[in-house]
C-alpha cells in the first residue's frame, strides 16, 4: 500500500467512526424521548447550536474547516444533562466546553480534555442545585430529589435490577436506559470503534475495588454489582472514556487509564461531596494521559528525547 495514502485513509476512518458514534448516541437520545418527552430533543438542539456557534467562529478566525468531532461532543454533553435542565444552562455549558475544552487547544486532535465533560464539570460546579437535585422521574412529570446512585449511597435504595436496566429510575438523559447503553456500547467495541480495554478495566476495577471495600467497610462501600448499574458509569465507560483523542494510545496505557478511572470513580463516589464520579474521574485521567503515553513510549524514543 502506498504510504502517502495512509493519512487520508486514517482521516476517513476517523470520520466514519465519529458518524457511527454520533448515530448510536442519537439512538439513545430518541429512546430518552419515550422516558422524558421531546424536551430532551430541544436540549440536544440547543447544545448543538451553542457548540456550533463557538466552533464556527473559531474556524473562521483560524481559517480552519469544521471537523466531525462537532457531531459527537454536543450530543454527549446533552446526554449527560438532567432531563429537566433549563435551556440557558445547556447553552452556557455546551459553549463553555467547546471553547475551553477544545478550541483554545487548537481544535480536534490537540485537546487534552473531553470538551463535553469540561462543559458538564463547569455547570455542575456553577449550578449544583440544578444539576444534582432536580431529576425528572421517567414517564411522569414529577421531579425527584434523588437518583438511584444517591439512594444507594444513603442506604435508602428501592430499585430492582430491572428498574435500572429498563429506565425506571431518574437520572441523566443518556444513562437512564442502561440496557440500550450496554448493547450499543458493546456494538462500538465489536466494530472496533471503542477499544475494549478501557471499558473492561474501568468497570472491572470499579467492581473489584467495590467488592474489597464492601468486605472491609460495608458502611462506606455499597453493593459492588449495583454500583456498576447506578449513575452514568455504563454510559461513561463506553461513550466517554473511550474518546480516542483524549485516551492513551498504547494498549498498556489504555489499561492503566481504565484502572485509574475506576480508582478515582470509587473514591469520588464514596467520599466526595458529589455523588457521581464519572466527570471528575475522566477529567483527572485526561490530564494524566500525556504522562501515561510518555511512559509507554518505546525505549528508543525515550533515548532520543533525552539525547
Amino acid at each position: 500500500m502506498d504510504k502517502s495514502l495512509e493519512p487520508a485513509m486514517h482521516e476517513a476512518t476517523q470520520k466514519r467512526n465519529m458518524i457511527v458514534v454520533a448515530g448510536f448516541l442519537f439512538v439513545l437520545l430518541l429512546i430518552s424521548t419515550y422516558f422524558f418527552t421531546f424536551y430532551v430533543l430541544l436540549i440536544a438542539l440547543i447544545s448543538y447550536i451553542s457548540a456550533f456557534s463557538i466552533e464556527y467562529v473559531f474556524a473562521r478566525v483560524r481559517k480552519l474547516k469544521l471537523d466531525y468531532g462537532l457531531l459527537v461532543s454536543p450530543l454527549v454533553f446533552a446526554l449527560l444533562m438532567p432531563p429537566s435542565a433549563p435551556l440557558w444552562m445547556v447553552a452556557v455549558g455546551s459553549g463553555f466546553g467547546m471553547f475551553f475544552g477544545k478550541c483554545i487547544f487548537g481544535g480536534l486532535g490537540r485537546n487534552i480534555f473531553n470538551p463535553a465533560l469540561v462543559g458538564v464539570l463547569f455547570v455542575t460546579i456553577s449550578f449544583p442545585e440544578l444539576m444534582t437535585t432536580q431529576w425528572l422521574v421517567p414517564l411522569t412529570d414529577q421531579l425527584a430529589g434523588a437518583t438511584p446512585i444517591v439512594s444507594l449511597r444513603s442506604g435508602d435504595f428501592a430499585y430492582t435490577f430491572n428498574d435500572l436496566l429498563l429506565g425506571r429510575g431518574p437520572g441523566t438523559i443518556g444513562e437512564t436506559f442502561r440496557l440500550g447503553v450496554i448493547v450499543l456500547g458493546l456494538a462500538l467495541v465489536f466494530l472496533k470503534i471503542a477499544d475494549w480495554r478501557i471499558p473492561l478495566f474501568y468497570l472491572g476495577s470499579v467492581l473489584l475495588i467495590g467488592f474489597i471495600g464492601n468486605l472491609i467497610d460495608p458502611g462506606s462501600f455499597q453493593d459492588p454489582v449495583l454500583t456498576l448499574f447506578v449513575g452514568g458509569l455504563m454510559f461513561g465507560a463506553f461513550f466517554v472514556a473511550t474518546d480516542p483523542v483524549t485516551a492513551p494510545i498504547s494498549p498498556k496505557g489504555k489499561i492503566l487509564y481504565g484502572i485509574g478511572l475506576g480508582i478515582f470513580t470509587i473514591i469520588i463516589r464514596n467520599f466526595a461531596a458529589f455523588p457521581e464520579g464519572i466527570t471528575f474521574s475522566v477529567i483527572i485521567m485526561n490530564a494524566l494521559v500525556p504522562l501515561i503515553d510518555y511512559r509507554e513510549q518505546p525505549i528508543s524514543q525515550n533515548e532520543e528525547v533525552t539525547a
